[in-house]
């Protein structure tokens, strides 16, 4: 295996402990799911309680709001005062000029947009957006859901992309195609949720702790 300085998200996260206990093991961000027909979603007030114990424990991970298609003026009222959120993932259809109204109107906070990827032609309408995100997240396209499908994007898809911004690569990350990505792929970071899940939203730690040591 070679050596990697590959980033590790752990998203879909529901419980306070569980967070804590990902966060011990050396993830560099966690996700919570902030989209309700999603079945790792989390009211508001559990999600900050989670980020308020990652900020006061661990500060130094990103802590990632995932939200879809979710109206503007809504996420701006979430995010007066001090939010508990470093990001914001997008991971629904959002456009251009969505993503260039978030960032003028909260300069403060990170903002991520994750796409979903079906055919190699998807990744063309990626790189009008580069200039107003700060990182990409490439995730299975699923017709069912907008993510945590557990199913992979293509590897043929991915080898030898260059974005001007980090790029975090999702959809069925586990220990059997981790040598593949890191030797072929080599994204800046790997999502991961289902592939270490015992059911929505909680996480087996044993797992988890595998793939991350294996990462580091």
């Amino acid at each position: 295996m070679p050596k990697t300085n590959t980033l590790v998200k752990i998203c879909g996260l529901t419980s306070e402990e569980q967070a804590l206990q990902v966060a011990k093991l050396g993830a560099h961000a966690i996700g919570v799911i902030s989209v309700e027909e999603s079945p790792r979603y989390i009211s508001a007030e559990i999600k900050k309680k989670i980020f308020r114990s990652l900020e006061n424990f661990y500060p130094k991970i990103e802590r990632v709001s995932v939200v879809k298609n979710c109206p503007i003026d809504f996420i701006i009222k979430n995010f007066l005062g001090k939010p508990s959120e470093t990001i914001i993932q997008l991971h629904g259809d959002e456009d251009i000029d969505y993503c260039k109204e978030i960032r003028e109107k909260i300069p403060n906070i990170g903002l991520w947009k994750a796409f979903r990827i079906k055919t190699k032609k998807d990744l063309e309408n990626i790189k009008p957006f580069e200039d107003f995100v700060d990182a990409i997240l490439l995730d299975s396209w699923n017709k069912e859901t907008y993510g945590g499908s557990g199913e992979k994007i293509k590897s043929n898809y991915l080898k030898n992309l260059q974005f001007s911004k980090p790029w975090w690569l999702a959809g069925g990350i586990s220990m059997e195609w981790i040598d593949e990505i890191l030797t072929d792929i080599k994204p800046d970071g790997l999502d991961i949720s289902s592939s270490i899940e015992i059911s929505p939203g909680l996480k087996d730690i044993n797992k988890t702790e595998v793939l991350i040591k294996y990462l580091k």
